[in-house]
């Protein structure tokens, strides 16, 4: 198997590179963290990124338009069933957006469409409004208003879909409770990095009929997002982008929004950093800021962890090169899936689907295929594992547990 290949069968848990961050920043003055990491006494969970997915939405669903994409931003992890969870109301969520010209070439970080999404203080019936504002390189031109759908009696009720309008383009919105899609043995994978550092014994993976999902039964606030390509496209002729999510919280001293939080491709942070200050300055910056002069310290402590996993030098700059900076990049030409299409670094270039297994694809690749799985799948068959059924038709992510 080539070298491209290999890659595209997985990603870098980019906490690896966050590792000497602390030489780039001061951990005193930054306040972030990546799906439930990085936590700190002065943010709550509702300002905690989980994961990012963007697809062709016709590879969801035979039916849906030929032009339109989802985004699916989750947030608040471990939200417990039947209970209401609120989006921050002094908090920016934003999806950055950049048209990229060719697959091969490298992403800028550039900001050439951000969606900002802003929410209000929930109404007496759980519901939250919210303003949809669509920014180009840092202007303002166009903005609407939605509603968020509120936990209901019975979770199966019909989600609320926002039909918004800027523009000429039609967006669609949900944003509410669903059941967290995300599927992994954590604790087991905890235990298993102890005995690979050397201060716990050494195990390995449970099997399917014994691992256990950490997700399972629990919710996340998401925000899905259906928009047209043409939308995202501008006055390009772009048909690949790169996605990014980040939240931004406000100071309550200067007024002032400071990023807190940033996911691009699928990554586990938690799992492969140990202290939080790195995590919390990772996160703090933006994707532009990856392969500067300044990170030079961050690429050498990566690679130093790269190789300590096990592979070569070689092996270890072809994963950095690949997979640097951080951001999701979907080729709208091809079928959406995070192992299905790599580009000449070997980046994979497929965006995400929601069941797509990004554990599994991990694991393989950072321990050079020596760990292929956590035993952990979205339907089970373990009874510590398996979530509801996709919905067939927007937002897709399953009813509120």
């Amino acid at each position: 198997m080539n070298k491209r290949v290999l890659i595209g069968l997985g990603f870098v848990a980019l906490s690896i590179v966050s590792l000497p961050m602390m030489t780039l920043m001061s951990p005193k003055t930054v306040v972030a963290s990546d799906h439930d990491d990085g936590e700190t006494s002065t943010k709550g969970r509702n300002v905690n990124l989980t994961d990012l997915y963007v697809f062709r939405e016709k590879d969801q669903n035979n039916y849906a338009r030929e032009d339109d994409l989802v985004f699916v931003m989750n947030t608040n992890p471990r939200s417990v069933a039947r209970q209401q969870y609120y989006f921050s109301t002094s908090a920016h969520y934003e999806f950055h957006v950049s048209q990229v010209a060719n697959k091969d070439d490298s992403p800028t970080g550039r900001k050439d469409i951000t969606l900002r999404f802003e929410f209000g203080q929930p109404k007496s019936n759980g519901q939250q409004g919210f303003q949809l504002s669509a920014i180009s390189n840092g202007q303002r031109f166009g903005s609407a208003f939605g509603i968020t759908t509120p936990l209901a009696p019975d979770p199966k009720s019909t989600p609320l879909v926002n039909n918004i309008t800027i523009g000429n383009s039609k967006i669609d919105v949900f944003a509410g409770l669903r059941e967290d899609p995300f599927f992994f043995d954590v604790e087991q994978f905890f235990r298993v990095r102890a005995g690979a550092a050397g201060i716990g014994p050494a195990v390995g993976f449970k099997p399917p009929s014994q691992a256990i999902d950490f997700a399972k039964g629990y919710n996340v606030n998401t925000i899905v997002v259906r928009v047209p390509r043409s939308f995202l496209r501008g006055n390009s002729e772009a048909k690949v982008f790169d996605v990014w999510e980040t939240i931004s919280t406000r100071d309550p001293r200067t007024g002032r929004f400071n990023q807190v939080e940033r996911l691009g491709r699928p990554g586990v942070n938690e799992g492969l950093i140990l202290t939080n200050d790195f995590l919390n300055a990772f996160n703090s910056i933006s994707p532009n800021q990856d392969l500067s002069a300044a990170a030079a310290p961050v690429r050498a402590e990566a690679k130093n962890s790269l190789l300590a996993l096990g592979n070569s030098s070689e092996r270890a700059d072809v994963l950095l090169n690949a997979l640097l900076p951080d951001v999701m990049r979907i080729d709208t030409t091809i079928r959406s899936g995070y192992v299905n299409a790599v580009n000449a670094k070997g980046a994979p270039i497929a965006g995400r689907m929601l069941l797509d297994d990004t554990i599994d694809q991990t694991l393989s690749l950072l321990t050079n295929g020596k760990i292929t799985s956590d035993g952990v799948s979205y339907n089970g068959p373990g009874p510590g594992q398996g979530h509801q059924p996709l919905i067939p038709q927007f937002p897709y992510l399953a009813n509120p547990n």
